[in-house]
């Protein structure tokens, strides 16, 4: 391996780190004083706090990887065109494709470390987090997961639901068993579909039935629609059931196959399931775009304007990534497209950026 190589991997991984390092002691800070609060409330004891948080640390690093990468390149190669180590070494005869590919390469193994360490450790540490923040704070023992249907119990009533989508708010599948003060069975609904609306749950094309004395039904009524009095909320479901960014690609593919079974709308996971795949790509992508504004001579304003760009860099992918993706979950984009679109869109811009390198 040349000299230079050795150089440039070694440095930008300092930087890589530094910064990693720093980002994740601000997040921990800021979610530290946000959450104290409720641990002392709940008399959690400080090791079982402490867990929490570090259990959250593999996934802020899955999230924060590809803007670690992007400025700890543009730093290092920022810094070497100030102090004109690029140009002696172009004047040397060494091309920018010489410096791209060492730059690359760290692009390629941070993409396919991060892909590895988003689908392995990361859903079983937040997993983790959010079972201590579940039953230890929020003290939530209502609500259960069993074979991924949702059990619900209320002070009256029971609740069965077969499948919940996390965009729509909606549930489908619905079985709701009342009792009265003595536990006996009353009344009870099975119903299609449920939405969240105005504060309440209205559920469509449902039969409620009247239980009589002998435990049988002595009244049965059809309805097209009409408000339910159950006691939860959207927010309750997601903060027990495994967020769709929490699954693994494993685990992303089972439930779409699960629910297509079912005959349920299964486009939401399609995203989900393709974003996991189109993400890590962006180091790669923001590797490619480092080099480029490090390196061109015809905008180099200094270190710190090129850290501000790479930020701002991040920023805007993210936006056009959410963008995408919502799109993609409404159905106005197909499902390959609204993951990838991101990327597409971003790649060209920095192959752009390279040809127009000096």
């Amino acid at each position: 391996m040349p000299i230079i190589y050795k150089y440039l991997l070694t440095r930008i991984a300092q930087y890589f780190f530094i910064v990693m390092a720093a980002v994740i002691g601000i997040y921990l800070a800021v979610d530290f004083f946000e959450r104290i609060d409720n641990f002392m409330e709940a008399s959690v004891a400080f090791p079982t706090a402490l867990k929490y948080f570090f259990l959250k640390i593999p996934f802020i690093v899955s999230q924060v990887c590809p803007i670690a990468v992007l400025l700890a390149i543009l730093i290092q190669l920022g810094i070497m065109n100030k102090n004109n180590e690029i140009l002696a070494l172009k004047s040397s005869g060494v091309s920018t494709d010489f410096l791209l590919k060492p730059v690359i390469a760290v692009g390629i193994v941070s993409s396919i470390v991060l892909f590895l360490f988003a689908e392995v450790i990361v859903p079983v540490t937040i997993t983790s987090a959010n079972r201590i923040w579940q039953h230890k704070v929020k003290k939530q023992s209502a609500v259960t997961l069993k074979r991924d249907n949702l059990w619900i119990k209320g002070r009256n009533y029971i609740c069965h639901i077969k499948h919940y989508d996390q965009v729509t708010s909606t549930i489908y599948g619905i079985t709701i068993n009342y009792f009265d003060d003595s536990f006996k069975l009353i009344k009870k609904i099975d119903a299609k579909k449920g939405v969240y609306f105005k504060d309440k749950w209205k559920l469509f094309n449902f039969m409620e039935q009247i239980i009589g004395k002998d435990n049988k039904p002595s009244k049965i009524n059809f309805v097209d629609q009409d408000y339910v009095p159950i006691n939860f909320i959207p927010e309750d479901l997601l903060e027990i059931i495994k967020k769709k960014s929490d699954m693994s690609i494993v685990e992303l593919y089972g439930q779409i196959k699960k629910i297509e079974a079912e005959g349920y709308d299964a486009t939401s996971y399609r995203v989900d399931f393709l974003a996991k795949i189109a993400f890590p790509f962006v180091c790669l992508i923001m590797s490619i775009i480092g080099i480029g504004i490090s390196t061109n001579n015809k905008f180099n304003p200094g270190v710190a304007v090129n850290v501000l760009t790479g930020i701002g860099s991040v920023f805007i992918y993210w936006i056009v990534y959410s963008f995408c993706l919502s799109l993609g979950y409404g159905g106005i984009l197909p499902p390959v497209v609204s993951a990838f679109a991101a990327d597409l869109i971003f790649i060209t811009i920095a192959v752009f950026i390279i040809f127009n390198t000096n």
